[in-house]
């Protein structure tokens, strides 16, 4: 695709007038005028022969595949140019989806060495996938007079997913084997009933641990050592629908989430226990089979960017049963999720039930910091006094599904958002100490 620049159409666009000035004065001198719009067409099909074809140019991209939100990265975009043509003025521009943005608007990438060197910065708005669509090149030949243009369609897409860098420092912190003033922070020796190895028995060691046979084997006595058992199912279902999009303190419920069931993925694959992941919403849509090994860690990052804001009503009933019949052995699942009503609670209590039957189920929900505020504000008009007796009921009615899901036997974890990874972290070590799972 080609078209005349500012300069060309100025150019030509200065001939009429003097063609119909010239005409004016004498009829004879109208050929003056259209030698001149002759010569400036021809200015422009030359140039156009010194500029480079566009199947002349070949384009190497370097698109990162993951960017945390609110990060930038640089994107780079090489065209090698074949031929001697060269071209003079050229500009980028690139097309992206909502959740990125790209600067500058646009780019005047220089040429060296036969290269168009193009580049933007590019920052993740919101977590989720963002789409680059495609990158809009145009140049000139040394003229002036006239653009050729190229789209190139990229069609790929960058995970956006959440700031973990915070997670690992923490889970770092948790498997640090030497603390400040040289105190261990974690010893897993000894906790569990998973046999670890063989060792002399000493003065402290429990003596129900003491392995006669080796004992008698060595003329020494000998104990066992355990460890907490490992390769367990992780499972972390995490509700995606309307109510869980609310923003609390500027984030909302999901991505507090997404963030805790991050940190607890690293602790646990860690453990060398297995995390899958279960997004549901009216629907079940996305499923993953348990994956282990620390080097899983970017790919569970990558499943979080498909765990899209919804504005649907959940569906308890279709996807805590979906995720029964995938579930192929006993697993913890981690459910985040939000309620208001009583009778989607009634839905969610009736399906829990069938999961704790088979699995462990820990309910994690939220401290809704506004309604708390709401009850222990001082009054001052009678609609405050209103305010605060709807917000007690429906604090009370809360209590009494999460008391009720507590005599089932679900772990229920609720806490304030900023405490809710630690509080959920320390619930789930609680239960592998007491090998619940």
């Amino acid at each position: 695709m080609f078209y005349p620049t500012q300069r060309a159409v100025l150019l030509m666009g200065a001939g009429f007038p003097v063609t119909l000035l010239l005409t004016v004065l004498n009829p004879n001198l109208w050929a003056v005028g259209a030698a001149w719009i002759a010569l400036v067409f021809g200015l422009i099909m030359y140039d156009v022969m010194l500029s480079p074809a566009p199947n002349q140019l070949e384009l190497k991209t370097k698109i990162p595949a993951s960017l945390y939100v609110g990060a930038q990265s640089d994107i780079a975009f090489i065209y090698t140019v074949g031929g001697r043509r060269k071209p003079s003025t050229t500009e980028m521009k690139l097309t992206l989806g909502k959740r990125l943005q790209a600067q500058p608007d646009v780019w005047h990438p220089p040429f060296e060495d036969g290269k168009i060197l193009g580049g933007f910065r590019v920052t993740a708005l919101r977590r989720g996938e963002g789409d680059v669509e495609n990158i809009w090149t145009r140049w000139t030949g040394p003229l002036g007079l006239m653009w050729r243009q190229l789209k190139q369609p990229l069609d790929k897409t960058i995970a956006i997913i959440p700031d973990t860098r915070l997670v690992k420092q923490k889970a770092i912190e948790i498997f640090s084997r030497d603390a400040a003033h040289g105190q261990k922070m974690q010893i897993e020796r000894g906790q569990g009933t998973e046999f670890d190895s063989l060792r002399e028995f000493m003065p402290g060691m429990d003596k129900r641990a003491i392995d006669w046979k080796h004992s008698a084997r060595h003329r020494k006595l000998h104990a066992k050592e355990f460890r907490t058992e490992r390769n367990h199912n992780i499972v972390f279902a995490i509700d995606t629908g309307y109510l869980m999009c609310e923003p609390l303190k500027g984030i909302t419920r999901l991505d507090w989430s997404i963030n805790a069931s991050l940190l607890i993925s690293y602790v646990s694959l860690k453990y060398g226990d297995r995390i899958g992941y279960f997004g549901f919403d009216k629907r079940p849509y996305l499923f993953t089979k348990p994956v282990s090994g620390t080097n899983s860690f970017p790919h569970l990052q990558s499943l979080t960017a498909q765990l899209e804001y919804s504005t649907n009503e959940t569906n308890f009933t279709l996807s805590l049963s979906s995720l029964s019949k995938s579930l192929r052995r006993r697993s913890l699942i981690i459910v985040f999720t939000e309620f208001v009503d009583t009778t989607n609670a009634e839905l969610m209590i009736e399906n829990v039930s069938r999961l704790i039957k088979s699995h462990i189920v820990l309910f994690v929900t939220f401290k809704d910091v506004e309604i708390e505020n709401l009850i222990t504000a001082e009054p001052e008009t009678p609609e405050d006094v209103t305010k605060a007796v709807i917000a007690a009921s429906m604090n009370k009615e809360r209590d009494i599904v999460l008391a009720r899901l507590e005599r089932m036997g679900v772990q229920i974890v609720r806490t304030d958002i900023e405490h809710m990874s630690t509080a959920v972290l320390n619930r789930f070590l609680e239960l592998k100490r007491k090998e619940m799972i």
